[in-house]
């Protein structure tokens, strides 16, 4: 058995971490698609890739994928209002449609088009590799860096957006900034996991550490905690059941939403809660 799960289970180990911490400032934010549409704009590259017999885990392909997701990252960023008639979901929904329409055209002129849009929606994290992981956990601590020295910042933008507007700061320029590398880590993760998986580690942890604390930092660990026991537990269940990988992750997910529902009745007080400083 750890022959095949080994880098599964340090896959799931390894890299969670970041996205839990991005998945509560899109929570914050109400813009709770952006990661999934992000993800499927990643895929848009890498079928365009495909359709140009380009190797899907080639560095071209990747650097194809990244620059979608960082025209996404544009338009999300400069075209989004977030008091406007056109609340910005509007814009994430129809731009996911519109790329997932388009990645299915695109691989309609491939002969394996079938294979690659099962491979987009939940990927094979078993077959993921020691260079893979390694090589996208320093990509993940770069930017998690990157968001370190600049938290202030980023904290203000989404917890209290307007008092960010009013202190002059750039914030159109500063949420480029963060879908930016949000898209790089979104990029980096869908071509080892596929985009169900992306959302659900987005997400599903995050909302689960909003359910049951207040303070962002307890959020984040018990977000990261609950990351390691979804993806680990749901590799060990698809293996000994004989399950698809990704689907028992994003059910296992699921499960412990459900219980962090249940939890957060008797833990804690409703409130809105501020972020640190």
């Amino acid at each position: 058995m750890w022959e095949v799960m080994m880098w599964p289970v340090v896959a799931c180990v390894l890299l969670p971490g970041l996205l839990v911490y991005l998945g509560l400032h899109v929570v914050r934010r109400g813009i709770i698609f952006i990661d999934i549409a992000m993800a499927q704009m990643a895929s848009l590259g890498v079928c365009f890739a495909v359709m140009k017999h380009m190797d899907p885990d080639s560095p071209l392909t990747f650097w194809i994928s990244l620059g979608f997701t960082l025209l996404a990252a544009a338009l999300f960023a400069f075209t989004g209002k977030r008091n406007g008639e056109v609340p910005q979901e509007a814009i994430i929904g129809i731009a996911y449609v519109v790329a997932a329409a388009a990645s299915v055209i695109l691989l309609s002129y491939s002969t394996e088009g079938d294979e690659q849009i099962k491979n987009m929606l939940v990927g094979n994290i078993l077959l993921v590799t020691k260079e893979e992981i390694f090589r996208t956990f320093g990509l993940f601590v770069g930017v998690g860096l990157f968001h370190w020295f600049l938290r202030k910042r980023f904290l203000l933008l989404s917890f209290a957006p307007a008092q960010a507007a009013a202190s002059g700061m750039p914030v159109k320029l500063w949420d480029f900034l963060f879908y930016a590398t949000f898209g790089l880590v979104v990029t980096s993760f869908v071509q080892i996991v596929g985009v169900l998986l992306v959302f659900t580690y987005l997400i599903v942890p995050a909302v689960c550490g909003i359910l049951t604390a207040q303070r962002f930092g307890t959020r984040l660990a018990i977000g990261v905690g609950l990351s390691l026991v979804g993806g680990v537990s749901g590799l060990m269940i698809s293996f000994y059941k004989d399950l698809p990988s990704g689907a028992a992750i994003v059910c296992v997910f699921g499960g412990l939403l459900v219980l962090a529902g249940m939890v957060s009745m008797f833990l804690r007080p409703r409130g809105p809660s501020a972020p640190p400083a």
